[in-house]
Formats: C-alpha cells, structure tokens, sequence
C-alpha cells in the first residue's frame, strides 16, 4: 500500500527541515511505498527555497508552488489533485502534529475510509483557539450529524477514492469528513499527539472561525438541498404567497360585505408584501435549479493556479 503524505505550508521556513526529518524517518521505518507532497501556499520567505533543495535530494518527494496565497483547502485540494498513493494522509507543516501517529492512523483505516486525528490533548492557548474550536466542533457535529470531537485537526488519513471525488474551496477542508459521510464512508476517529508551535506564527484567528461558521452554513445547504434547491426555497415561498393570499382575502371580504375602508391599513400592504416575498422565494429556487443544472453540466473553475511543480516527471 502507498502512501501519499500531503503537507500544505505558508511561510513554515524555520520547520519545513525538521519536518521533513521526523516525517521521513517514521515512513521509511514503515517498510511501504510512499511519497511526501510540499504544497507551498505562497510563501514570502524561503520555506519553498528550501523544499526545493529536500526535492533535489529526495526523489520521493513532490515540491508545488502556488503563484500566490490560496488558502489551506486549496493546498489539499492540490496535493489530493497530485497524489497517487492508495491512502492520502494530510498534516500541518508546523511541528504541532506528530508523523509518528501516521501508522496509528493507517492501522485504524482497516475497517475504515477516513481517520480523522483527535487532539484531545492540545497544546494551545485556551481562549483564542481551544474554546473557539471546542465551540465549533459541536456546531458543526450538530448540523452535519457527523459526531467528531477534532473537525479542525489536520492529521487526517483518506483513502484515494474518497478524496479523488471531492471539490474543495473556502474552508472546506474541515468538512470533508461531513461531506464524505453523505457518499456513505465509514469513517473513525482517534487521539493524536499535539505539540506546542516553538517557531514562526501561527495563521489562525477569529477572522478564520468566522469564515468557518459561514462554510458551515454552506456545507448544511449542500448536503440537504444542493441538487434540489427549490425544496428549501419553494415551501417557504409557498407559505408566505398563502398568508398573503388569505390576507388580501380576508380584506377583500371585508370591504365587498362589510363596506369598510381598507386602503390605509398596514395590513393589506403586509398581505401584498407576503405574496411579492412568496414570488420570490418560488422564482430563486427555480433559478437555483437553473444553476444546479448547469454546475453539474460545466467544469468547475479551478481554485488555485501552480508556478512551479516538482517531482511530477513520471506522473
């Protein structure tokens, strides 16, 4: 079984070496075909300078550069495009996860598609980034009624197939086990190491958990409603032009029976609003049929462009 170790970085000039030390170490003890894939996301130091000299010397590694900074989804998405392993194992590049749980991971994939790592003993500060993730992973549990205790650790190990099938963009990454899990994979989890960040900065922030919460909304929507849109829009576009309708009937009654005056009361300009907004709701589910039809009829536009690949000559 090969193993393809996909690894995005950015800016991780003063951890790539080491990295690349414990990881080559724990793999070749592993006695197994495998491949390392560097996935620089635009760095503005010398972390791709320096995976470059690593791929010169080591044809089993694969160097990829990206003209500038896509995001971590699209360093996946690039290593998943580049892999060829049986099993794609993705990890951070900044010391915090451990290479040495990656035959943990592969030994619980027997019975399994994905094993995604738990930090459940993880070395950050707790307010920043402990607490904001804690509160996330039981939202996102909750919604996608995939019960895992980490979405955010990144040491995670996927057969081919499952990653091969997958579009990833925005902060997708973390959902892929959501996302997976509607395909019908069986996936696991469990404990992983987790070690303090010793060198450069971290990327993470709240600015990133809110773009998390929105993802999420938008894993929600796909998972129930992407390929019937009209579903979610049409019930509710169908309720308000009915409480308009009986609205306006109600008032209609009123002044042909009663000979009331209604042109001044809010209420018919409620009863008018319902129906517009019910309108609306019915025309943009059909327009989302629309663009679901042609989604699945077009080519999806690529979310990152490569500047350089190395060690791809024989792919």
């Amino acid at each position: 079984m090969k193993v393809s170790v996909v690894i995005p970085l950015y800016n991780e000039e003063e951890n790539v070496m080491e990295l690349y030390g414990r990881l080559k170490h724990v793999l070749e003890a592993m006695k197994s075909g495998y491949e390392i894939i560097f996935v620089d996301d635009g760095s503005t130091d010398s972390t791709f300078s320096l995976v470059e000299k690593i791929q010169e010397k080591d044809s089993r590694v694969m160097a990829i550069s990206f003209r500038r900074n896509f995001g971590q989804t699209a360093a996946f998405a690039a290593g998943f495009d580049y892999a060829d392993g049986d099993v794609i194992v993705t990890l951070d590049g900044d010391l915090q996860n451990d290479p040495a749980d990656i035959p943990r991971l592969l030994e619980a994939m027997k019975d399994c598609d994905i094993v995604s790592g738990w930090r459940k003993r993880r070395k950050d500060p707790f307010i920043s980034r402990r607490l904001p993730s804690i509160i996330a992973n039981r939202l996102i549990s909750k919604v996608t009624g995939v019960e895992l205790h980490d979405y955010g650790c990144s040491l995670k190990a996927y057969r081919r197939d499952v990653v091969k099938n997958l579009r990833l963009y925005g902060e997708m990454h973390r959902f892929i086990p959501a996302v997976a899990k509607w395909y019908g994979v069986k996936i696991t989890e469990i404990e992983t190491n987790h070690y303090p960040r010793l060198r450069g900065k971290s990327k993470y922030g709240i600015s990133r958990t809110m773009k998390v919460l929105l993802d999420l909304i938008t894993v929600k929507f796909l998972l129930s409603f992407s390929t019937k849109p009209l579903q979610f829009f049409g019930p509710v576009g169908l309720l308000s032009s009915l409480a308009g309708f009986m609205i306006s009937l109600y008032l209609s009654l009123e002044k042909v029976l009663l000979g009331r005056a209604i042109g001044g009361r809010p209420l018919l300009l409620l009863g008018a609003l319902l129906i517009i907004v019910g309108i609306q709701f019915i025309g943009l589910g059909l327009i989302g049929e629309m663009v679901v039809r042609v989604y699945h009829e077009s080519q999806q536009k690529p979310i990152y462009v490569i500047r350089k690949v190395l060690g791809n000559e024989d792919k």
